[in-house]
């Protein structure tokens, strides 16, 4: 028994927030990327993650950074494990917040993988509180922003913009588009490459350079993400898993915890943004 849990929290009307408070031991996050950011803050124990070509190590009262788009891992450095508690902030807002406190109008992208900051590591910590204890829409928001616009300011460098992103060829483009078109059918190498008019070899080289993940990571991705889409909207679960292209909900299940962290179940059940409790 490893003791492990999770708890999910989402609140669409603020951002279309996510947070995930949660205890790992044994469990190992595949090497995947989101659309949004990554900030995480552990609680206790240490956490270790790969990052741009480093393993990283996060001990307890520190913070990690991931910027969209960037591939990671995820696991425990040692056998008692780590808990901690991420929250997932979208490019938009990050994008407005970049406006307010710093020059320029980029998407910022943090520069540091792990910060050691106090001051920041408690306001991150606060706002986590507010939404584990269901506080008001306006406390839990006020939390965020004053802790996201800290990271900002102190770790953000709002100049720059990927390099995957700028020297994207057109054939990897042109693959992207098709696995986003046909994702839940039995995509093959050969046909990508043959799209990019590519070698397989070369093909799979390039794509893994410019987009950071093997087309196969990268599909299972684009999978994991439209299956949210389809329980958001509220389909079984089992439907979802037919639906992305998993031939059992057993299998979906397994490959949805190793990319987030948390059960299909789970997600389906906390999707709805809690209600804030009633003044007296």
């Amino acid at each position: 028994m490893t003791g492990e849990w999770s708890r999910y929290y989402r609140q669409p009307t603020l951002h279309d927030l996510e947070v995930l408070h949660a205890r790992f031991v044994e469990h190992r996050f595949a090497r995947h990327s989101h659309d949004h950011y990554v900030i995480g803050y552990v609680e206790s124990g240490v956490q270790a993650f790969s990052y741009r070509g480093t393993r990283h190590i996060t001990p307890a009262g520190q913070i990690f950074l991931v910027n969209p788009g960037e591939p990671h891992t995820g696991e425990a450095a040692t056998p008692e494990g780590y808990v901690y508690r991420t929250v997932y902030p979208r490019a938009t807002l990050m994008q407005s917040l970049a406006a307010e406190v710093m020059t320029g109008t980029t998407i910022p992208l943090f520069t540091s993988a792990v910060v050691r900051d106090d001051a920041v590591a408690a306001r991150v910590a606060r706002f986590h509180r507010a939404v584990a204890d269901g506080e008001p829409s306006l406390a839990v928001e006020s939390h965020l922003v004053t802790a996201l616009a800290s990271l900002v300011r102190r770790y953000a460098d709002g100049s720059r913009v990927s390099a995957s992103r700028r020297d994207e060829q057109e054939a990897i483009r042109r693959a992207r588009e098709y696995i986003a078109a046909y994702f839940s059918t039995d995509v093959s190498l050969s046909q990508l490459s043959t799209l990019a008019h590519l070698s397989p070899f070369y093909f799979a080289r390039a794509f893994t350079k410019a987009v950071g993940l093997p087309p196969h990571a990268y599909l299972e991705a684009v999978r994991i993400r439209k299956a949210r889409e389809l329980i958001d909207r509220g389909v079984a679960i089992a439907d979802t898993a037919v639906a992305v292209g998993y031939a059992d909900q057993s299998h979906f299940t397994r490959r949805f915890k190793r990319v987030l962290g948390i059960t299909p179940g789970q997600f389906a059940r906390d999707r709805r943004p809690r209600c804030p409790p009633v003044p007296r």
